[in-house]
């Protein structure tokens, strides 16, 4: 979803809410794992009767802050976020009874037939039955919002108003590691808040981490999920230290069943706004893993509700039950996999590399710029060098490696290897990589830590600050990995790196102003130059803030062809590396390899920039009637669009 869209949606979202209320004495909106199917099935039909009612929801536990919406439950049960799981064998006939207990005419979606109209409006204190057969397998999902206008956006007290909908293939095993995990927010806008944002909250199955449920598993477990986005935003979704096979995708009405040609691997993958993925993978590691929305501002303090107007309320910090080394909210879950066995300890000498986290101020105006430097390089020597992006790490598949962090910045400092297939402690996440009472701490400021890992795979990985992500990989605090296969060679004349992250970080993630986009640390790269006739391998990594990035490889206006090779370190199957058009549309966490060869003497052009928003349809009638929230802060311009000349010779 490009920027502008986004803030479009919330936008609206503030002209149409106010302040929330106080929550009444109301009864309680409870979260939901999603691992009980609701209704009755018998004979090849499904009964289940559903309220829409008020409650009351604590996204940050029974201590945390109270929001009063709507939601649904099962007739004489209780609310719940997300609603009741629908969940039946393929073939099944639906009876659903949806009766309104709101103060509005509630308008629900999701429970019509394929082809038919998908929406029915209950009056208050009304109900509606509503049929369709389950004819397709897949994941799908019913929500509602209060009135009649069919096009509008949820309001903010209905955001919790929807439930999954799984029609399984004949005779498929329920088995206990197939969950499913919906993404939900609710977010008051303030044009006047130094954030653009009121109160804010992103939750998974209704809990914000660190109350989200930890999800316990075996080494060697077959984990499969189905992951539905409740949310106007998109989202990275982003699993450390494992690839996932991704092998569906939807938007609710239609899910597309992947066959084996069309799934990949990868460890982000993007969801879109009210989309639906599904995805597996294999716990062959054991130790503490996070699965989480690769936008920093999406496990910043932003989406807690103990922040208002940009503001952490520290005082209310002590109803959280864990985490406060990295103070890390929102849109995480964490994975727990117990040991199976012995896992013998490798006893290979490692390479030791150390890297030091510096820091300067007033580098993006009165904003610090960070980096990391390596020792044995120039600017380990120079005390005012602060490269963007950091050193390129090159490194051997299967050769162990020993990385000393020091940290001469004034923020603690945490490292992830992303996409690397790693032991759980190095992989970076503070005050929670590891197991037991082994767990990766912090780097204080002047202090460090060394940790140790084997990259078990050749490939594009990168590695980046896990600690103040919002600040911190705004600054400049990451850096490209590339593992080769023994024996081989980097060659830096044609295998090139396009890292693009952004020059500062913007305060206000709603309005703006918004930082510029930059390509290996520059807001306007130097003119790249290419040899007709030569083959080159094009690595693209993506940490460029928290909206959709959009590159192309030009002639004229027109995209040249190039030939995907890999997504996230992993080779494409052949089936999907046919030359393309030279577009990719990525988000922050994504990686992505391209072969391009050109084939004579011309002049190109890569561009790299904000989505285009779509066209607008020409107005029909009388203007609309002005928007008060726009009035009092319209949202900043996106940042440009970068040109870079391209030289083939």
């Amino acid at each position: 979803m490009s920027r502008s869209i986004v803030c479009a949606a919330l936008m609206a979202l503030g002209s149409l809410t106010t302040a929330p209320a106080r929550p009444s004495n109301a009864e309680r909106v409870v979260p939901n794992d999603n691992r009980h199917a609701a209704g009755r099935l018998a004979h090849g039909v499904l009964t289940v009767a559903l309220e829409a009612r008020t409650g009351v929801w604590r996204p940050e536990g029974d201590s945390g802050r109270a929001l009063e919406v709507g939601a649904f439950a099962e007739r004489g049960k209780a609310l719940s976020t997300p609603g009741p799981v629908i969940r039946v064998p393929l073939g099944t006939e639906v009876h659903a009874t949806i009766r309104n207990r709101l103060d509005r005419p509630l308008t629900v979606y999701g429970f019509g037939a394929p082809g038919s109209p998908d929406s029915v409006t209950i009056p208050v204190n009304g109900s509606a039955p509503l049929r369709f057969n389950a004819t397709a397998p897949g994941t799908y999902y019913y929500y509602a919002k209060r009135g009649t206008d069919p096009f509008g956006l949820r309001l903010l007290e209905d955001m919790q108003l929807h439930g999954v909908i799984i029609v399984d293939p004949p005779d498929a095993p329920r088995a206990a590691n197939d969950r499913i995990l919906a993404l939900s927010w609710w977010c008051s806008v303030a044009p006047k808040s130094p954030s653009g944002l009121g109160r804010c909250t992103m939750a998974i199955n209704g809990l914000s981490w660190p109350h989200t449920e930890r999800l316990g598993y075996t080494q060697g477990d077959s984990i499969h999920w189905r992951v539905v986005n409740f949310t106007e935003l998109d989202h990275p979704m982003h699993l450390h230290g494992f690839y996932f096979r991704v092998e569906s995708k939807g938007n609710g009405r239609t899910d597309t069943l992947y066959t084996p040609d069309q799934r990949r691997m990868a460890v982000t993958e993007v969801l879109q706004p009210f989309g639906t993925m599904s995805l597996s993978w294999l716990a062959d590691r054991p130790g503490n893993w996070i699965y989480h929305c690769h936008y920093a501002t999406h496990l910043s303090k932003l989406v807690e509700l103990d922040t208002e107007n940009g503001a952490l309320d520290s005082t209310m910090l002590h109803h959280h039950m864990s985490d406060r080394p990295h103070q890390m909210f929102g849109l995480v879950m964490g994975i727990s996999i117990a040991p199976k066995g012995a896992n013998p300890a490798p006893t290979e000498t490692p390479r030791a590399i150390r890297l030091v986290q510096r820091e300067r101020p007033n580098v993006y105006g009165s904003q610090a710029g960070m980096s990391y430097v390596m020792d044995g390089t120039p600017e380990a020597g120079d005390p005012a060098a602060l490269p963007v992006p950091g050193p390129m790490l090159l490194l051997e598949r299967g050769k162990r490696v020993a990385v000393t962090v020091v940290n001469q910045s004034s923020e603690p400092a945490a490292v992830h290897w992303h996409g690397i297939e790693l032991e759980s402690y190095p992989d970076g996440v503070p005050g929670w990589s590891g197991s037991g009472t082994t767990i990766l701490p912090a780097i204080a400021p002047g202090d460090s830590l060394t940790v140790r890992w084997t990259p078990p795979r050749a490939g594009s990985f990168m590695y980046h600050t896990h600690f103040n992500e919002t600040m911190q990989m705004g600054s400049g605090l990451y850096g490209p990995i590339i593992v080769l296969e023994p024996g081989e060679r980097f060659d830096p004349e044609t295998d090139r790196i396009l890292f693009f992250g952004t020059a500062g970080t913007g305060t206000n993630p709603v309005f703006g102003p918004f930082p510029r986009f930059v390509m290996n640390g520059k807001t306007q790269p130097e003119v790249m130059n290419l040899k007709a006739g030569t083959r080159y391998r094009l690595r693209l990594f993506n940490l460029a803030g928290d909206s959709p990035l959009r590159v192309s490889l030009d002639s004229g206006t027109t995209p040249v062809n190039w030939k995907p090779l890999a997504k996230d370190g992993y080779p494409l199957p052949p089936s999907q590396t046919a030359p393309r058009a030279a577009v990719l549309v990525s988000d922050p966490g994504e990686i992505y390899d391209f072969e391009y060869t050109p084939a004579g003497a011309e002049e190109l052009t890569l561009r790299f920039g904000p989505v285009p928003p779509p066209p607008t349809p020409a107005p029909t009638g009388p203007p609309p009637p002005p928007d008060t929230a726009a009035q009092e802060g319209a949202p900043a311009p996106p940042p440009p669009t970068v040109s870079v000349a391209v030289h083939v010779r």
